[in-house]
């Protein structure tokens, strides 16, 4: 019986831990992301890239890729800033634990099994920015397969911070119908070289 309690006592601090030291860093991000329409540009890509691609008529498809041009550069502009202003967040709180799923303080104990956010989101605007400068020498539908990859690759690295990279990958299947595996294959080389320098994988 006492065992029992002691057990039950351990999930439920254990709970406590996740839930405060979770809410932390969603409040961190959602600071710096919420000077930003990143996620509503990244919408309006999303569902237009799919009308484009499944529209018949190529001069139909021409003319919505055209009018998404504005919205690739305004979303590779607004995050470069954000990764700019994320930069200076202090390294205790940028952190980010490699383990597959979340444990109590892991990015303070175990530094070693960690990686930098703020080093994530360079590699992240960086890449946004070689995705859609690169579409003047790719078709538009390459362009957009590649910036959404970009895009993904991108939001799972923040729901990694927030959550658990085992969470990030969850999500991203249920979101998008795209695995983790998939996403590090659909995107620049150069990006999958540096983003798994980075986190280990």
């Amino acid at each position: 019986m006492e065992l029992l309690f002691l057990a039950t006592l351990l999930a439920f601090l254990a709970w406590m831990v996740k839930t405060g030291e979770q809410g932390r860093r969603i409040a961190l991000l959602g600071s710096h992301l919420g000077k930003y329409q990143i996620e509503k540009h990244m919408e309006t890509l999303t569902q237009g890239y799919l009308r484009a691609l499944g529209e018949q008529d190529p001069q139909r498809r021409e003319q919505i890729f055209d009018l998404l041009q504005g919205t690739e550069r305004a979303v590779c502009s607004q995050f470069e800033r954000f990764a700019a202003d994320f930069a200076k967040v202090g390294d205790a709180d940028a952190r980010v634990s490699r383990l597959p799923v979340y444990l109590p303080f892991a990015a303070r104990l175990f530094p070693a099994a960690t990686f930098d956010m703020r080093d994530a989101l360079a590699i992240h605007a960086r890449a946004i920015r070689r995705a859609v400068e690169a579409g003047s020498n790719a078709s538009p539908s390459a362009k957009a397969y590649t910036l959404s990859a970009e895009l993904f690759l991108m939001q799972h690295t923040c729901h990694w911070f927030c959550r658990s990279k085992t969470v990030a990958s969850a999500r991203m299947m249920a979101r998008h119908k795209t695995s983790y595996a998939l996403l590090l294959d659909s995107v620049l080389p150069g990006t999958r070289k540096a983003y798994q320098a980075l986190t280990g994988n």
